[in-house]
Protein backbone atom coordinates (compact mmCIF):
# COMPACT_ATOMS: atom_id res chain seq x y z
CA UNK A 1 0.00 0.00 0.00
CA UNK A 2 1.71 3.47 -0.39
CA UNK A 3 -0.11 6.86 0.14
CA UNK A 4 1.19 10.29 -1.84
CA UNK A 5 0.52 13.81 -1.16
CA UNK A 6 1.52 15.79 -3.19
CA UNK A 7 2.27 19.70 -2.25
CA UNK A 8 4.81 23.01 -4.16
CA UNK A 9 1.49 23.76 -6.62
CA UNK A 10 0.46 27.39 -6.96
CA UNK A 11 0.09 30.60 -9.03
CA UNK A 12 3.54 31.73 -10.71
CA UNK A 13 3.50 33.91 -14.26
CA UNK A 14 4.51 32.23 -17.99
CA UNK A 15 7.98 32.02 -17.86
CA UNK A 16 8.29 31.28 -14.15
CA UNK A 17 8.91 28.52 -11.90
CA UNK A 18 7.50 25.95 -9.20
CA UNK A 19 8.50 22.24 -8.03
CA UNK A 20 6.40 20.34 -7.28
CA UNK A 21 6.68 17.11 -4.65
CA UNK A 22 5.16 14.28 -3.69
CA UNK A 23 5.83 12.24 -0.30
CA UNK A 24 5.32 8.91 -0.51
CA UNK A 25 4.53 6.75 2.44
CA UNK A 26 4.98 2.56 2.89
CA UNK A 27 7.68 0.58 2.98
CA UNK A 28 8.29 -0.70 -0.47
CA UNK A 29 8.21 3.05 -2.20
CA UNK A 30 11.66 2.27 -4.02
CA UNK A 31 10.60 -0.56 -6.06
CA UNK A 32 7.81 1.70 -7.55
CA UNK A 33 7.80 3.64 -10.67
CA UNK A 34 6.59 6.71 -10.24
CA UNK A 35 4.73 9.60 -12.71
CA UNK A 36 3.17 12.80 -12.37
CA UNK A 37 -0.04 13.13 -14.63
CA UNK A 38 -2.02 16.47 -15.02
CA UNK A 39 -5.54 17.46 -15.96
CA UNK A 40 -6.65 20.90 -16.93
CA UNK A 41 -10.58 22.23 -17.03
CA UNK A 42 -12.41 20.12 -19.84
CA UNK A 43 -9.90 18.04 -20.67
CA UNK A 44 -8.58 14.36 -19.85
CA UNK A 45 -5.96 13.72 -17.28
CA UNK A 46 -2.50 13.14 -19.88
CA UNK A 47 1.16 11.89 -19.00
CA UNK A 48 3.98 14.55 -18.21
CA UNK A 49 6.84 12.46 -17.00
CA UNK A 50 7.59 9.08 -15.21
CA UNK A 51 10.97 7.73 -13.34
CA UNK A 52 12.24 4.31 -13.10
CA UNK A 53 12.75 2.71 -9.39
CA UNK A 54 16.39 3.58 -9.30
CA UNK A 55 16.13 6.86 -11.10
CA UNK A 56 18.19 5.90 -14.37
CA UNK A 57 15.40 6.05 -16.44
CA UNK A 58 12.98 8.67 -17.31
CA UNK A 59 10.34 9.72 -19.72
CA UNK A 60 8.36 13.21 -20.90
CA UNK A 61 5.37 13.92 -22.63
CA UNK A 62 6.79 16.09 -25.57
CA UNK A 63 5.50 19.09 -24.75
CA UNK A 64 7.41 19.21 -21.69
CA UNK A 65 10.35 17.72 -22.58
CA UNK A 66 13.83 20.34 -21.97
CA UNK A 67 11.35 22.49 -19.03
CA UNK A 68 10.51 19.87 -16.79
CA UNK A 69 12.62 17.57 -14.88
CA UNK A 70 11.18 14.73 -12.37
CA UNK A 71 13.48 13.17 -10.05
CA UNK A 72 13.04 10.89 -7.14
CA UNK A 73 15.25 10.70 -3.49
CA UNK A 74 14.31 7.03 -2.01
CA UNK A 75 16.04 7.61 1.10
CA UNK A 76 13.15 10.40 1.66
CA UNK A 77 10.69 8.76 -0.19
CA UNK A 78 9.97 11.94 -2.36
CA UNK A 79 9.44 11.99 -5.91
CA UNK A 80 10.14 15.68 -7.37
CA UNK A 81 8.78 17.89 -10.94
CA UNK A 82 10.46 20.72 -11.56
CA UNK A 83 9.39 22.87 -13.51
CA UNK A 84 10.92 25.86 -15.75
CA UNK A 85 9.50 28.18 -18.29
CA UNK A 86 6.21 27.71 -17.65
CA UNK A 87 3.18 28.54 -19.96
CA UNK A 88 -0.36 29.02 -19.75
CA UNK A 89 -0.95 25.63 -21.28
CA UNK A 90 0.79 23.92 -18.50
CA UNK A 91 -2.36 25.32 -15.83
CA UNK A 92 -3.71 22.15 -14.76
CA UNK A 93 -3.95 19.84 -11.60
CA UNK A 94 -0.98 17.68 -11.04
CA UNK A 95 -1.48 14.38 -9.77
CA UNK A 96 1.85 12.03 -8.39
CA UNK A 97 1.04 8.48 -9.01
CA UNK A 98 2.70 4.81 -8.51
CA UNK A 99 3.32 1.93 -10.71
CA UNK A 100 4.42 -1.55 -9.42
CA UNK A 101 6.31 -1.89 -12.10
CA UNK A 102 8.45 0.63 -15.10
CA UNK A 103 6.17 -0.19 -18.33
CA UNK A 104 8.68 0.95 -20.95
CA UNK A 105 6.38 1.51 -23.75
CA UNK A 106 3.05 1.92 -22.11
CA UNK A 107 4.53 4.36 -19.46
CA UNK A 108 2.05 6.95 -20.16
CA UNK A 109 -1.11 5.39 -19.89
CA UNK A 110 -2.89 6.21 -16.36
CA UNK A 111 -4.43 2.80 -16.10
CA UNK A 112 -0.46 1.43 -15.69
CA UNK A 113 -0.25 3.36 -12.02
CA UNK A 114 -1.62 1.54 -8.92
CA UNK A 115 -1.83 4.58 -6.36
CA UNK A 116 -2.48 7.94 -6.90
CA UNK A 117 -2.18 11.13 -5.09
CA UNK A 118 -5.04 13.46 -4.81
CA UNK A 119 -3.15 16.53 -6.68
CA UNK A 120 -2.15 19.77 -6.49
CA UNK A 121 -3.40 23.25 -8.87
CA UNK A 122 -0.59 24.49 -10.86
CA UNK A 123 -2.07 27.72 -12.34
CA UNK A 124 0.42 29.86 -14.93
CA UNK A 125 -0.92 33.64 -15.81
CA UNK A 126 0.00 35.42 -19.08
Amino acid sequence: QVQLVESGGGLVQAGGSLRLSCTASGRTFNSYAMGWFRQAPGKEREFVAVINWSGGSTKYEDSVKGRFTISRDNAKNMVYLQMNSLKPEDTAVYYCAAAARYYSSTYYLGDRYDYWGQGTQVTVSS
